[in-house]
């Protein structure tokens, strides 16, 4: 059998790199211009690898009862990990995917091939502009996890942005997005106070030494008009193998103290991780 080769493509944002994981035999790593974005294993498609996927995962497992299907729309795609861990865990969903690179689409439909079966729709697209023209109370769930190069663009962090993103919802849909940032926060607290603005309930997944400062890092905000499984959240993010703490309720609003909404006029990217923040070994 022939081992698996690296695949190296120019895509429209960048320099692709699929690698293969030498440890698991179906396992790919994709990188853009040196980043990691996406780890998918074929044969276990439930596999989430990389700490912040697996707390997205954790809220996609907490949204509804096991297994229950979901309308999802994910806006950015990658290798489209989190479109095939729905659709291995919660059978029969429907998902969009919104992914600005259609080069890298179709890369991945190339060596990536999505599962039979799987109603999965991957869509050329800019994320603001897909939702803006999406219809209201179409979805359980929006996935946020857009990065350009390594940072959140500047339109997906307003109050007008979160709007569209509360009008795509049902009443009891729920937003989680994948950010980063480092002390003192300025990008995250903005974050909190801007969903804030537009949604009755907020949490925050991280790993402690992030939110204490130490490091830059990852952080997952959710955010719903309904209670959000909090006590869930916090047993299953404390099990896993990367520990993980969720803020919620008073903590949440110390943490995010003064910060203000941010308007479309004063919205900027999430901050240049520094050197080596989320490169890979």
């Amino acid at each position: 059998m022939n081992e698996p080769i690296p695949v190296t493509r120019v895509v429209d944002h960048g320099t692709a790199k699929l690698m293969p994981d030498v440890d698991r035999e179906r396992a790919w790593l994709l990188t853009v211009d040196g980043a990691p974005q996406s780890y998918v294993d074929l044969d276990a498609p439930a596999h989430l690898e990389f700490e912040y996927a697996r707390r997205l995962g954790h809220v996609l497992d907490t949204v509804a009862e096991p297994g229950r299907a979901l309308d999802v729309l994910h806006l950015g795609g990658g290798a489209l990990t989190l479109p095939r861990y729905v659709a291995a865990t919660r059978p029969g969903s429907r998902q969009d995917v919104v992914e600005a690179d259609r080069g890298l689409l179709e890369l991945v439909a190339e060596h990536l091939p999505l599962p039979d079966g799987a109603a999965i729709a991957p869509h050329a697209a800019d994320a603001r502009a897909w939702l803006e023209a999406a219809p209201g109370d179409s979805a359980d769930l929006v996935v946020a996890d857009v990065f350009g190069g390594s940072r959140v663009p500047a339109h997906l962090t307003s109050v007008a942005y979160a709007r569209e993103a509360e009008r795509v919802l049902r009443a009891d849909g729920v937003y989680v997005a994948n950010l980063a940032d480092g002390a003192p926060f300025a990008f995250l607290r903005s974050q909190l106070a801007t969903f804030a603005e537009v949604f009755a309930e907020l949490a925050l997944i991280a790993e402690p030494g992030v939110l204490r400062g130490r490091r830059f890092g990852n952080a997952v905000l959710a955010a719903s008009h309904r209670p959000l499984a909090v006590a869930a959240l916090a047993r299953l993010t404390a099990a896993d193998a990367f520990p993980a703490r969720v803020e919620h309720g008073a903590a949440l609003r110390d943490f995010t103290g003064d910060a203000r909404p941010v308007r479309d006029e004063d919205a900027v990217p999430s901050p240049e991780p520094p050197d080596g923040a989320f490169g890979i070994g």
